[in-house]
């Protein structure tokens, strides 16, 4: 029987005046009894709109029906089907945005909540009916996967599945990219991580950290391995700085270092782990998007007594999560709407004091479709502080470009790959995720990551490269500022 509500089963959460405090996951999670009258609420559409906003092609209502019928095991099997890591999309997937947003239900109130369930099923399995995997007979053809974000688990899941020998070559300690060193544990626990990459492990995709390409090996070194093709899937973890006076001053961070600092290097563990963190009583996160959230509530989670949000423009052109947002309001985030910083100010010592900024106002809309904010004269204002977390954009690595020559990028540092294939100007090369598009979102760059495994497979089978779904096509380089 479907259920008619037009709102969707409330989200159980973390009270916000005790979660400020911790960095335990904020949601905790649909009961069963929640999933499935949540579950009720899809009407179970003959031509699936939902499905065409999910970039890695999950059969929704096959697998939200699963759940309303309490088989709970056999929608996760449905899910994993094409999605090999449905506990990290469920919860940082923009869900309201892609495949929520095209939901029938949400014509008359609320879409189903596609995410909160999918979630709920990676949870229950993990906790109920961990998967036994095995590897697939393998085809004894290696592939090097560079990079172990999201782009480059999806890909080496997807090419193990096929049989091949697939390796992933990390920087890092910890595997797992952005998703173990961008993203908080309030709202990404590191274990899930974990456990979704070691299913991985099961199926016999090996993984070597602490290899930076560029610098162990370079792109000709792996094809002389004996890898017939690489993925490169390196993400962009670039910072991008202001630009104005006084960023060199202590106390000024770019939010991949302090992020980084907290959730991989575990600061906010201090002195149990010896990687200390300043934040100060007073910061400003510079920035509208999710990372600058993330970097504003950890603060805040860490001691800082007022943490602001500086944005030159207003709240409509936010690019943050609604959910994201209103978490941060609902925690004392301040925000410090329609102002530029033009000067970071110190004192002798050396140490951040303050912020000097311009007010704005918003003129028409420039190439991002948000309206273009304009600067007022003489309204300059100063907000003192201690701490400036800088989280405006980030671009990719220059390594891999460096030392190879031959293959092609883009001005801003992307590389420059095929919309559909993921294939590079490199033979036997191809790329995918933040890499290519810049900055962008956890799903598109698992969608990417799928579509180049599918084009590498045709690709060592001398297949055309003509992948069954065309991927999607984001801008370069998008800036949060």
């Amino acid at each position: 029987m479907i259920n008619r509500s037009t709102d969707k089963v409330k989200m159980p959460e973390q009270d916000p005046v005790e979660r400020r405090g911790n960095f335990r996951e904020v949601a905790t999670g649909y009961t069963e009894e929640m999933a499935i009258e949540e579950a009720k609420r899809c009407l179970q559409c003959k031509h699936k709109p939902c499905m065409d906003g999910c970039p890695v092609h999950v059969q929704i209502p096959e697998f939200i029906d699963l759940v309303a019928a309490g088989e709970f095991k056999a929608a996760y099997e449905m899910i994993t089907a094409t999605n090999s890591l449905p506990a990290i999309c469920g919860r940082v997937c923009p869900q309201e945005n892609q495949c929520e947003v095209l939901c029938v239900r949400g014509k008359k109130g609320e879409p189903v909540a596609i995410g909160r369930l999918e979630r709920f099923v990676a949870d229950w399995a993990m906790e109920n009916d961990p998967p036994v995997l095995e590897p697939a007979p393998s085809n004894d053809v290696k592939v090097a996967v560079i990079g172990s974000g999201p782009a480059g688990l999806a890909c080496a899941g997807d090419l193990a599945k096929r049989g091949y020998q697939v390796t992933i070559f990390e920087a890092f300690h910890t595997p797992g990219g952005v998703l173990m060193y961008g993203i908080p544990e309030f709202r990404l626990p590191k274990a899930l991580v974990q456990a979704e990459i070691d299913q991985l492990r099961e199926q016999g995709v090996e993984i070597q950290t602490n290899m930076v390409i560029g610098k162990v090996y370079d792109l000709e070194d792996l094809k002389k391995e004996g890898y017939q093709a690489v993925f490169v899937g390196t993400g962009a973890g670039l910072p991008v700085f202001l630009g104005v006076p006084g960023e060199n001053l202590n106390g000024v961070y770019s939010a991949n270092e302090f992020l980084t600092r907290i959730n991989l290097m575990k600061a906010y563990d201090f002195p149990n782990c010896d990687t200390p963190i300043r934040v100060g009583q007073h910061v400003a996160v510079i920035g509208g998007g999710n990372v600058a959230m993330d970097a504003a509530r950890s603060a805040k989670r860490l001691g800082a007594r007022e943490v602001s949000i500086i944005y030159r423009r207003s709240e409509a052109e936010l690019p943050a999560r609604d959910e994201e947002i209103e978490h941060a309001k609902e925690e004392g985030i301040n925000f410090c709407l329609l102002h530029n910083p033009i000067r970071i100010i110190g004192n002798d010592e050396g140490w951040v004091t303050g912020i000097e900024c311009l007010k704005m106002k918003l003129g028409e809309p420039d190439a991002s479709g948000r309206r273009r904010p304009i600067a007022i004269p003489g309204s300059e204002t100063v907000i003192d502080l201690e701490t400036v977390i800088v989280a405006i954009g980030q671009s990719p690595n220059p390594l891999i470009k460096n030392t190879t020559p031959d293959l092609e990028t883009q001005a801003w540092g992307g590389i420059v790959a095929d919309d559909t294939t993921m294939a590079t100007s490199k033979e036997g090369v191809f790329a995918g995720g933040d890499v290519v598009t810049g900055a962008a979102t956890v799903i598109l760059a698992m969608g990417a990551g799928k579509q180049a495994a599918e084009a590498i497979d045709a690709y060592l089978q001398g297949k055309p490269l003509s992948p069954e779904h065309p991927a999607v096509v984001f801008g370069v380089n998008p800036v949060d500022l």
